[in-house]
């Protein structure tokens, strides 16, 4: 049954996916603006038990061939690095792309062992975050800065040229993670979530902006969701389910309930409780019998979603 579906036009729509081969970065770029899709996005591991590339390189690669394509990092485990270094790479992809790069940024959970082999003890993931935003987020308008924290010390850091405004989308599931959206970040990137437990998170976000004096609380709040689309139910599931378990060397069952599969319609029906919860922007890892078929089933749940 196609759902009723007066959503807000607005609502835009990108596809999470990574792009092993040179030769797959210009088209699925092209796939992706044919198909009237919003933005692509990568994830980002350093070391990790599956094959991922450098997100901020797969961007670059893919925004030197696009026209109108938006991209993100879903999410950047930033407290892995040094927000100088990383101001100097967005910024760059920045002039590739112009106003059209979402910084997306998370603490990781995964694998403790790839936080601690990076250098960094997880239990700082945290406070390192929120000085690497806070100092990043100064970076990012072009001005000098000074910051001498506990994880965090920069004495007159530039980057030059300074980019567009790149907006900061905070993930986490915690309440600290969601705080930590109100305080710095321009929106949330939820996952694993149901949609009552999103609106929630879209209003502690806003009580934790008023809370910082924020004259301009985060709006852009988005979901990342995993989905198999197919002509049935059971076909979706089983392209959907052997991925996840490969990824996250956990049981299907963990995930199962917020991960919608079947066909294009039955996804659009799972996806728009989460709309009506706040939610702006959709990120989907489509998972198909083929990366055309996953595209196209993706393309027609934008369409259902756009009907008034």
């Amino acid at each position: 049954m196609t759902p009723d579906l007066p959503l807000d036009p607005a609502v835009k729509f990108g596809v999470i996916t990574g792009m092993p081969a040179p030769a797959a970065v210009r088209a699925t770029v092209e796939l992706l603006e044919r198909h009237g899709f919003d933005s692509l996005w990568v994830g980002d591991h350093v070391a990790f038990p599956q094959p991922i590339l450098d997100p901020l390189l797969q961007l670059a690669q893919a925004a030197a061939c696009a026209r109108t394509l938006h991209f993100g990092t879903g999410v950047f485990l930033l407290p892995l690095r040094h927000p100088v270094l990383v101001a100097r790479q967005l910024a760059d992809i920045d002039r590739l792309s112009p106003g059209r790069l979402t910084f997306g940024v998370g603490v990781g959970g995964e694998d403790r062992r790839e936080v601690s082999n990076c250098g960094v003890d997880p239990a700082t993931r945290g406070a390192r975050m929120d000085e690497c935003l806070t100092v990043l987020r100064q970076l990012l308008t072009g001005v000098a800065v000074t910051f001498h924290g506990t994880f965090i010390d920069v004495e007159e850091a530039m980057i030059s040229p300074a980019p567009a405004p790149i907006p900061i989308m905070i993930g986490g599931r915690s309440d600290a993670a969601i705080r930590r959206v109100g305080r710095l970040g321009d929106g949330w990137l939820g996952v694993w979530n149901s949609p009552g437990r999103f609106a929630a998170a879209v209003g502690l976000a806003a009580e934790e902006a008023g809370r910082a004096g924020r004259a301009d609380p985060p709006s852009r709040h988005a979901m990342q969701v995993w989905c198999g689309l197919a002509d049935s139910k059971e076909a979706a599931r089983g392209c959907l389910a052997p991925v996840m378990e490969a990824y996250y060397q956990l049981p299907f069952e963990r995930f199962e309930r917020y991960c919608p599969y079947g066909t294009a319609e039955d996804v659009a029906e799972f996806l728009t409780p989460y709309a009506a919860a706040g939610c702006v922007e959709f990120n989907l890892i489509p998972q198909s019998p083929g990366p055309n078929e996953a595209l196209a089933g993706v393309a027609a749940v934008k369409k259902l979603l756009a009907r008034t």
